[in-house]
């Protein structure tokens, strides 16, 4: 690998790092904004679609200010795909998910993300991972089904329609990455997410209008609200694409599995919740999983340039 490639894959691991640090309070945030059966707070639907009004705002500022131009003709249709997966998918399923599950139970099920990206990303830039990426990927992805498993006993974990939502929405999420990062070696990586968000906008608004909550809700669910909207749903975004177009989708998508981890991190404090040597354990091992599978090559589609 040149020194420009490992230069690029470095900044690209850092700004994914950074990325995932900010996507990794999105679940416990939702969680505090949805509230739970017992007592309900925000609907998931307006989470989901709200919070993609406020950022869609946003964008269209940051849109303006910077003069940006018009994305080229044949780059509306994979904005589309990453609104359909960041924008509509992933948050709709998990909001609606994240009032039956704890912020543990569902970072758990984030475990899944990195492989699926991975997925996408190979297939969308026809590269061709080593056997040896492969294989810590799988294995970063058994720990954390393994981790599941073995918390199944405390949290409930089964395949039950809260889990199915997670499953669902952590596929949607690989779309929207793997186009997302793919775009963005075209175009500025802010402005990715800036005009997935514009064009659903004209969906977005009216669902929030209609959604909007008529009762008396704490402050602590609205400043949750305003971090999956500013953070989440928009500043996350800036550093997750850009990371993805300097380091490749392959290999920077692994830094997703230490999601689960610092999800639950940010569970005690936000939400009460647990945290044990157990889950340390866990964490470390997934750790070291990403730390070997960089080191793993990824071959790239040979160009052969034009005589």
């Amino acid at each position: 690998m040149s020194t420009s490639n490992t230069s690029n894959l470095k900044k690209g691991l850092w700004l994914g790092l950074l990325g995932i640090t900010i996507f990794a309070m999105t679940l416990p945030m939702t969680r505090l904004a949805v509230g739970t059966p017992e007592a309900p707070l925000m609907s998931g639907l307006f989470i989901a679609v709200g919070r993609a009004v406020v950022a869609g705002v946003l964008s269209a500022l940051f849109l303006w200010w910077g003069k940006a131009p018009l994305p080229p003709r044949d780059t509306w249709g994979p904005l589309v795909l990453v609104a359909l997966g960041v924008v509509f998918g992933f948050p709709i399923f998990t909001s609606i998910a994240m009032r039956h599950v704890e912020a543990v139970h569902a970072s758990v099920m984030v475990g899944v993300l990195p492989l699926a990206t991975a997925v996408v990303g190979a297939f969308l830039n026809r590269q061709r991972p080593s056997t040896g990426f492969w294989v810590c990927a799988l294995a970063g992805t058994a720990l954390v089904v393994a981790f599941a498993l073995l918390r199944s006993g405390h949290s409930g974990l089964s395949l039950q329609m809260a889990d199915v939502l997670l499953l669902l929405a952590m596929a949607c999420a690989a779309v929207g990455y793997g186009h997302g990062g793919r775009l963005s070696q075209r175009m500025r990586a802010e402005h990715v997410i800036c005009w997935a968000l514009l064009i659903s906008l004209p969906i977005n608004l009216p669902l929030a209008v209609w959604q909007f909550p008529t009762q008396a809700l704490p402050a602590s669910a609205w400043v949750a609200f305003a971090y999956v909207s500013v953070f989440s749903m928009w500043l996350g975004f800036f550093a997750w694409y850009k990371g993805l177009a300097l380091g490749g989708t392959v290999r920077v998508s692994q830094v997703q599995l230490l999601q689960p981890f610092l999800g639950m991190l940010f569970a005690v404090p936000l939400l009460g919740e647990r945290l044990d040597a157990v889950t340390v354990a866990f964490g470390v091992a997934v750790i070291a999983t990403v730390f070997i599978g960089r080191r793993m090559p990824v071959q790239s589609p040979l160009k052969v340039a034009a005589a």
